[in-house]
């Protein structure tokens, strides 16, 4: 196997997290997004989609999507268990994911997208205007996680989860996104300084 990583951008850095999680390594091949590399005749026959990552198998076969390769590692190494143990949690898991995903994860890449002068040249046309309505709906998200974190230890219940990943890896987005979290989100600073300790924040 393969990973088309990039170490600066947030969605490869969310199967780097997940593969640290499982004690696994896989070869990784850096794509330069700032040369535009994500664009080149080579990489589109990959991800015709032009983006990060992409993990091509022995066979040739190739697995586009953040969330669609970790559930392949997932197969391939249960433990830890991080979509679910049985229906129920699976069920909350992904409900979590796909709100991590859609409401604070989106939100924040698109302030980003279109606000950032490092941007520029990916994002045409950047529309300021939607990136900072982008800002206001990430910052209503991590209200609501805030709330819902006060009385669990992790984003989808108990156990830590590839909600968590998503929900990390976005909050650690809003840095470039020139956001930060609210001094009286109290219940989510506790979970980001928590799930930040973990070694494998740091792939």
């Amino acid at each position: 196997m393969k990973l088309y990583d990039n170490r600066r951008a947030p969605n490869p850095r969310r199967v780097r997290i997940f593969l640290a999680e499982k004690g696994m390594s896989v070869p990784t091949e850096e794509v330069d997004l700032g040369a535009l590399a994500q664009k080149t005749e080579t990489f589109s026959a990959i991800n015709p989609f032009q983006r990060v990552p992409a993990l091509v198998l022995d066979d040739g076969t190739i697995i586009c999507e953040s969330i669609a390769i970790c559930r392949y590692i997932e197969g391939l190494q249960p433990e830890p268990i991080l979509f679910g143990r049985d229906t129920l949690e699976t069920a909350r898991i992904e409900m979590w994911e796909r709100r991590m995903e859609h409401y604070l994860f989106a939100p924040i890449a698109q302030a980003f997208r279109h606000l950032h002068p490092a941007m520029k040249s990916m994002e045409v046309p950047q529309v300021p205007a939607w990136g900072e309505a982008n800002k206001a709906r990430g910052l209503k998200a991590l209200a609501l996680v805030d709330r819902e974190l006060a009385s669990r230890p992790f984003i989808a219940g108990d156990t830590f989860s590839v909600a968590d990943i998503t929900a990390l890896v976005a909050v650690d987005w809003m840095k470039p996104a020139r956001l930060s979290i609210p001094d009286e989100l109290v219940h989510l600073q506790r979970w980001h300084a928590e799930i930040s300790a973990r070694p494998s924040a740091a792939a």
